[in-house]
């Protein structure tokens, strides 16, 4: 009777829990707590976590609640930082509110796997497997999430490449110099591509701050951690250091770029037929051979069978 009373309260806890993270998110706006997260992204600043009053919305403050309480070793801090910077998320309180998560995570997979185990499995030994499972998943999750947006992002980046240097060799040979090119590519891609917008205008703000040009770049090359804006902020620091056109550099990476591209689609396109073989063969042959050739087997059967039966006597 014990074992029944606290099976139902554990899964009422569950089910109430569940209602009221989905009415806070849906009603009372508790994603405005990721969208003040990436606030700094939008708005090139590093301005605290704040809604527009001035007041941190509730679930953003017990999130760094929790992480605060967090031990962190500075090995971490740094990796996770960087991987924060990386996904988008420049915030001083990123990184608090990253491990409060994470800690969250562990403790509603704990309690799902409780729950899940009081009400589906019988044997008490095997109830502590999927706690033991819910922990790693809550512990690895956040990280695999972070993950994705980093490479997300980084998709956004690689392909606003070429509108943007397009953009910057109109301004370059307009007589610009690099730096008011790149302020005015920022300000031009605002909307089309917002995301490269606001790494060229981090950039403009550190060389305005003091850094040096290739400084200010090669920073842009590590906070965004793609391959293809490494090459183009090499490209033009040697053009720069050297003294070569600026235009004709940026260019041929633009028309490189650009050949590139076309030339992976092709290569996807041209493995779509090798991808399509165990789909074809595990799906879509079976079914196909049930429709053609069911009919024909049944027939086969009811007929066949009693032939069998009659020819045995």
């Amino acid at each position: 009777m014990d074992l029944t009373i606290l099976t139902f309260v554990g899964f009422f806890l569950v089910l109430l829990t569940a209602i009221t993270w989905f009415g806070y998110s849906r009603y009372a706006r508790a994603g405005q707590a990721y969208t003040d997260l990436g606030k700094s992204v939008r708005t090139i600043s590093t301005s605290s976590l704040d809604s527009g009053d001035g007041k941190e919305p509730t679930m953003v403050r017990v999130i760094q609640m929790v992480g605060e309480l967090v031990p962190v070793s500075p090995e971490d801090v740094s990796m996770t930082r960087r991987y924060l910077i990386a996904a988008g998320f420049r915030n001083d309180s990123a990184l608090i509110i990253y491990a409060g998560l994470r800690v969250l995570f562990v403790a509603g997979m704990i309690l799902a796997a409780i729950a899940g185990g009081v009400l589906l499995i019988q044997n008490p030994v095997l109830k502590i497997i999927p706690v033991f499972f819910a922990i790693g998943l809550g512990f690895y999750l956040p990280g695999l999430i972070l993950e994705r947006f980093i490479v997300n992002r980084q998709e956004t980046l690689r392909m606003s490449l070429p509108d943007a240097l397009d953009l910057l060799v109109v301004c370059v040979e307009s007589g610009l110099g690099l730096d008011q090119a790149i302020l005015n590519v920022s300000r031009e891609l605002k909307i089309a591509h917002r995301e490269l917008a606001e790494e060229l205008g981090m950039v403009n703000l550190e060389m305005r701050a003091g850094k040096r040009r290739a400084e200010a770049l090669r920073n842009l090359a590590d906070r965004t951690g793609e391959s293809e804006i490494r090459k183009l902020v090499a490209i033009m620091v040697q053009t720069d250091r050297f003294g070569t056109s600026m235009a004709d550099g940026l260019r041929t990476h633009s028309d490189f770029m650009r050949v590139r591209r076309r030339q992976q689609a092709e290569e996807r396109a041209g493995k779509v037929g090798v991808k399509l073989v165990f789909p074809i063969f595990f799906l879509i042959l079976p079914s196909m051979l049930i429709v053609a050739a069911g009919p024909g087997l049944l027939q086969v059967f009811k007929h066949l069978f009693p032939m069998m039966r009659n020819f045995g006597k």
